[in-house]
């Protein structure tokens, strides 16, 4: 299928911008925290003195923020369990719209604990908030792949992390005390992302649905051949679409439990691909050095803030880069060059790290070592690893695997976040050779396992594995190839 049969019209574009609205309110809210972390510390001693008249014991004060952090990923976990009962039951798009309420009510209790004077009401709005990020950020690419067309479906599934890269940065910018992290400002701050999430309501109501989720999940195959001709914008291609979709329904059973998920044979190996993918990438080092980066800097910049947001926008212009190489150099190139120079940056990290104690001046040589890591990233693990379910199941098991692949991405960086500084307490800089050996685990998986899916319609990705239940992928000639 030509790009030419597939043209790229205007309701299309909107549909997906809309979509990752969504993932742009999970970064906003990931960057912003950690610059007034300081101010919102003090907010809660406030609230603790005011209420007992006494000040909250130190050890008492970081376990609480420590909570008041992490509570989002830990709802952004329980989120993920979601998935199939809302995209199977009410749809994708319609879907993402319902959850957006979560983002909405949840910003709203985090902006009124200030006026209210309750720490308790921020923790509370941060859980509910971690709700809709697992949830968002499964149901997003889902949305996304489902109404491109194959020849973009990768290119725009990476939009979404695009977005989450962005809102991470807005974010961070966002929270810095010379704009709005100030301890008169800084629930004002923390209220910006509901601009986002009310233009999704406005927007994205006008969209289609899925045409995937009309004929397959649902039969409605008039609704679907309509929601695809207003996607395309023109008749040529629908048909070859819809007579793509009539096979897969025909060839797949009606909806798939979670057990039977997990038991069906010809999901095992897309099973191992998308925990491996993923597993490389989230233990990689990434989510330590966004999370840590400042703390790095500290010890030999006195701006380490502003390389920080340097940090930020590197992760912005390499998703982006990503997004357009996604569709022309394909998805395992892409993640085989990400790890490898992943596991070069981590090996090297550690070697700086051991003498720049007694080298000063190879701290500017860290700090190019730390944008090459979130770069390579970035440049293919990042992006791929929130979509590639979404390419390698068939459409009964499709929001499973999402919800699968969020689970994954989540835990990793509650994980990592959970054992990181103990880590880096106990082994220092040798900690990176642990993210150095799983970047070379994904590396070698992905060489021999992980198929290349672009330029493939999901039927043909799922007849693969339908074909192959004791066939290893690579044996499958032009399956696990380079383009």
């Amino acid at each position: 299928m030509a790009i030419q049969e597939c043209p790229l019209s205007a309701l299309l574009l909107t549909s997906v911008m809309a979509a990752i609205l969504g993932s742009l309110q999970v970064g906003y809210h990931t960057g912003n925290i950690n610059a007034p972390a300081k101010i919102i510390e003090e907010f809660f001693n406030q609230t603790w003195r005011d209420r007992y008249n006494e000040t909250m014991s130190e050890q008492s004060l970081t376990l609480l923020w420590s909570l008041s952090v992490s509570i989002k990923d830990f709802g952004a976990l329980l989120g993920c369990l979601g998935v199939k009962y809302v995209a199977d039951s009410f749809g994708r798009r319609n879907s993402i719209l319902i959850v957006n309420c979560l983002s909405v009510v949840g910003t709203g209790l985090m902006v009124v604990s200030k006026v209210s004077e309750s720490f308790e009401t921020l923790i509370l709005g941060r859980l509910l908030f971690g709700l809709f990020c697992g949830l968002v950020m499964s149901l997003n690419p889902l949305y996304i792949q489902e109404v491109s067309p194959t020849v973009l479906r990768g290119a725009f599934a990476t939009l979404n992390q695009v977005a989450y890269a962005s809102g991470i940065l807005l974010g961070m910018v966002s929270g810095l005390e010379t704009l709005l992290g100030t301890e008169e400002l800084w629930s004002i701050m923390l209220s910006l992302s509901l601009i986002p999430a009310l233009a999704q309501y406005l927007i994205l109501p006008f969209c289609p649905e899925s045409p995937r989720y009309l004929l397959i999940n649902k039969g409605q195959e008039a609704k679907a051949d309509a929601a695809l001709l207003r996607l395309r914008g023109s008749p040529g291609g629908v048909l070859a679409e819809l007579e793509e979709m009539r096979g897969e329904a025909g060839r797949t059973q009606a909806s798939v439990g979670v057990l039977e998920f997990f038991q069906k044979r010809s999901y095992r190996q897309p099973i191992i691909i998308v925990l491996c993918v993923n597993m490389g990438s989230q233990l990689s080092g990434f989510n330590a050095i966004i999370n840590y980066s400042t703390r790095m800097f500290q010890a030999n910049f006195e701006e380490a803030k502003y390389l920080t947001l340097g940090v930020g926008g590197a992760n912005v212009v390499f998703t982006l880069v990503a997004f357009f190489l996604m569709e022309k150099a394909g998805r395992r190139p892409l993640l085989l060059i990400g790890f490898v120079f992943i596991a070069v940056s981590n090996l090297l990290l550690t070697v700086v790290d051991l003498v720049v104690s007694t080298v000063p001046e190879l701290a500017s040589l860290q700090v190019l070592l730390v944008f090459c890591l979130v770069s390579a990233y970035e440049f293919g693990p990042g992006p791929i690893s929130w979509f590639i379910a979404g390419e390698l199941f068939d459409q009964p098991g499709r929001s499973i695997a999402m919800a699968y692949a969020s689970i994954l991405n989540w835990g990793g960086k509650f994980l990592l976040a959970l054992l990181f500084p103990p880590i880096l307490k106990v082994i220092g800089g040798y900690s990176y050779l642990l993210f150095m050996v799983m970047a070379l685990m994904g590396f070698t998986f992905t060489w021999f396992r992980v198929p290349e899916t672009k330029g493939r319609t999901f039927d043909e990705i799922a007849e693969e594995f339908r074909g192959s239940e004791n066939l290893p992928l690579q044996n499958k000639k032009g399956f696990n190839t380079f383009p």
